[in-house]
C-alpha cells in the first residue's frame, strides 16, 4: 500500500518537470538504498528520484553542488570533443526552472536524463571493471582539479573528519550505553592505539600541505556507468556526496571495498586481506586518470588514504555496535561487530604490507 502511494506521488511529481511530449508512468528502478529511484519513459528515458531528507537535510544545497559540478564538467567535455550527455549527468529543471520539485509532503524530487547504452555493476565482475572504475574516478579528479572546491556546500558535515569520528568513538566507549564494551576490549584497544591514524591526513590539510579537492566520497564500482560496447567507464554518477575533501579519501575508500578479498561482514577473518594485485591495478588506473593533476605528496599518501578510510569505517562500525546498532542496518546479531573486525584485519594487513604498497605507488608514479 505504501509503495503504491509513493508511486502515485512519483507520477504527480513527473508532471512538474519540463519534459517534451507525454511521459510514461514512473517504474521503480535500480538497487540504491538511499533515494527512491524511478525510470520514466517518454521521448527520452529519464531517472526520477525522491531525495532522502533524513540523510540530506538541505536538498537544495545538494542540487547546487551537482549543478555546479556537472555544468563545469560539461564545458570541459565539450572542449575535449566528448559527449556531454553521456560523460556527465544532466539535470532536468522543473517548469518553474527549479532544480527540484517540492511536493505537499515536503519531499524533494529531481530528474536526470538517462545515460543510454551504458550499465553499472554492483559487484566487481572482472579485474578490468575495477581498473575502469579507477580510471574514471581518477579522470573525475583531473577534470575537476581547477574547480574551486571551497565553494561547494558540505552536504554531510564531518563526513570524513576521522579525528572527529575518533572523538565520537571515545565518547561511545565511555558511555557504553548497551554494556557491550567489556566484550570488545581488544577491538576498542586496536582503535585507541592508532589515534595518530585518525589525525594524520586532517593535520596535513590544516597545515596546508595537502590541497582541498572536489571529492566524490562514494567511490564504489556501481557509481560508474560503463559503455555497453567498449566496457569503458564513461560517467561518474551519484553526486549527492560531492564535497570539498581529500583525493586520498576517494582513493582509499575504493581500495577498502574493492581490494578486500572477502565480504565486509565475513566472520572467517582468514579470508580477509588487502589484495596487492588489485591495489596495484587500481593505483595504476587512478593515477593514469588523474593525468598528473595530483601533487607528489598526494600521490605518495595514497597508501595512507587506504589505511585511514579502512580504519575510519571499522571504527564507525564499532561505534555503532557500542551504541546499539542504530545507524548501519543489520540483518543479524553482531553484524556490525563482524564488519568492524574485517576492517581491523585489513588495517593490520596493510600495515604488514606497507613497504610493498609504497613501492607500488612509487612505481606507478614513475610510469606517468
Amino acid at each position: 500500500m505504501e509503495d503504491r502511494k509513493l508511486q502515485e506521488r512519483a507520477r504527480e511529481a513527473v508532471g512538474h518537470f519540463d519534459l517534451p511530449g507525454e511521459p510514461g508512468i514512473p517504474c521503480p528502478w535500480g538497487s540504491g538504498h538511499i533515494n527512491d529511484t524511478y525510470l520514466v519513459e517518454g521521448e527520452h528515458r529519464y531517472i526520477l528520484q525522491r531525495m532522502n531528507r533524513k540523510i540530506f537535510t538541505k536538498p537544495l544545497e545538494v542540487m547546487e553542488n551537482i549543478i555546479g559540478v556537472t555544468s563545469f564538467l560539461k564545458e570541459k567535455i565539450k572542449k575535449a570533443g566528448g559527449d556531454e550527455m553521456r560523460e556527465t549527468m544532466t539535470v532536468i529543471y522543473t517548469k518553474d526552472h527549479e532544480p527540484a520539485y517540492r511536493d505537499e509532503h515536503g519531499d524533494f524530487w529531481r530528474m536526470y536524463y538517462m545515460i543510454e547504452d551504458a550499465v553499472s555493476y554492483d559487484q566487481v565482475e572482472s579485474e578490468q571493471d575495477f581498473y575502469e572504475s579507477a580510471l574514471a574516478f581518477g579522470n573525475f579528479q583531473q577534470l575537476l582539479s581547477d574547480y574551486p572546491a571551497e565553494t561547494l556546500h558540505v552536504t554531510i558535515p564531518g563526513f570524513h573528519d576521522t579525528k572527529a569520528r575518533y572523538e565520537v568513538f571515545q565518547h561511545a566507549v565511555k558511555q557504553d550505553i548497551c554494556g557491550r564494551a567489556k566484550d570488545v576490549e581488544e577491538e576498542i584497544c586496536f582503535y585507541l592505539k592508532r589515534k595518530e591514524t585518525a589525525e594524520y591526513l586532517g593535520s596535513l590539510l590544516a597545515e596546508g600541505q595537502l590541497p582541498l579537492r572536489v571529492t566524490h566520497n562514494d567511490t564504489k564500482l556501481n557509481n560508474i556507468m560503463m559503455d555497453k560496447k567498449t566496457g569503458k567507464g564513461i560517467c561518474v554518477i551519484d553526486l549527492d556526496t560531492v564535497m570539498p575533501g581529500l583525493a586520498a579519501h576517494d582513493f582509499g575508500d575504493a581500495i577498502r571495498f574493492g581490494a578486500s578479498t572477502g565480504a565486509e561482514d565475513e566472520k572467517d577473518l582468514s579470508k580477509i586481506s588487502c589484495d596487492m594485485h588489485l591495489f596495484e591495478l587500481y593505483t595504476r588506473g587512478f593515477l593514469k586518470g588523474c593525468q598528473g593533476s595530483l601533487t607528489k605528496m598526494e600521490q605518495m599518501l595514497l597508501p595512507m588514504g587506504a589505511k585511514v578510510m579502512t580504519y575510519e569505517c571499522g571504527m564507525r562500525f564499532l561505534t555503532d555496535y557500542l551504541q546499539g546498532d542504530t545507524y548501519f542496518k543489520i540483518h543479524r546479531e553482531g553484524q556490525n561487530l563482524d564488519r568492524c573486525r574485517t576492517q581491523m584485519k585489513l588495517v593490520a594487513d596493510m600495515e604488514d604490507k606497507w613497504q610493498e604498497m609504497e613501492r607500488i605507488v612509487q612505481e606507478c608514479h614513475s610510469l606517468l
